[in-house]
């Protein structure tokens, strides 16, 4: 199976990511889209995550319910350790060989995907898609750091044609905190399982 990995910590889960996974199983022609939240992030101060675990997973839960291809993976908040992007591709790595792996990232990790933990070890066990909006210079730089990655690490890296979608999780949580609306943001479920739960209200 061809398997694209949406990682994050979807606090709270939006449908700018829900785009981006149906771009990528468009796209790319992908059997599924697993949507992974993390635990313990390493490239975040722990502090800044809103939500526990359970919490963004049930979010994850709600939001994918019912589309094609679309799948929860718990595997890192289910960890008790910091998870890593490396270690959790070469487990499944190691587990599926049968399957191909296709890591989403932003544009922005893209250029920063050299400070993370081990990335020669994460680009051994994956295809990287990154999303790429309309806007040309971008495109151009994006091409260029591709060309020096796949070089420097003979990475296997693509573009991923995204829509561009405004909206982002600390926003969402802003707006709710000051009591604006987010309808038509993130999945209606979602929406109603934060009021439910009084989520991000302060």
């Amino acid at each position: 199976m061809k398997i694209g990995i949406m990682g994050g910590t979807f606090d709270p889960i939006h449908n700018g990511h829900l785009m981006l996974g149906k771009t990528a199983y468009k796209q790319f022609h992908l059997d599924e889209v697993w949507f992974m939240p993390n635990g313990r992030p390493p490239h975040k101060e722990w502090a800044s995550i809103k939500s526990d675990a359970a919490a963004r997973t049930e979010m994850v839960k709600l939001a994918i319910a019912g589309i094609r291809g679309f799948r929860l993976e718990a595997y890192e908040v289910e960890k008790d350790t910091t998870s890593f992007s490396y270690e959790t591709m070469e487990h499944f790595f190691s587990c599926r060989r049968e399957d191909s792996f296709y890591f989403i990232i932003g544009a922005d990790s893209l250029f920063s995907i050299e400070t993370w933990v081990y990335p020669e070890r994460l680009f051994a066990t994956c295809t990287i898609l990154a999303a790429c909006r309309d806007d040309i210079d971008t495109k151009e730089e994006m091409l260029t750091q591709i060309q020096y990655l796949c070089k420097k690490y003979h990475a296997k890296i693509e573009l991923l044609k995204a829509p561009l979608v405004p909206i982002s999780s600390r926003e969402l949580r802003r707006m709710i905190r000051e009591g604006k609306s987010i309808s038509g943001l993130i999945p209606q479920k979602v929406e109603e399982y934060i009021v439910k739960e009084g989520l991000y209200e302060s």
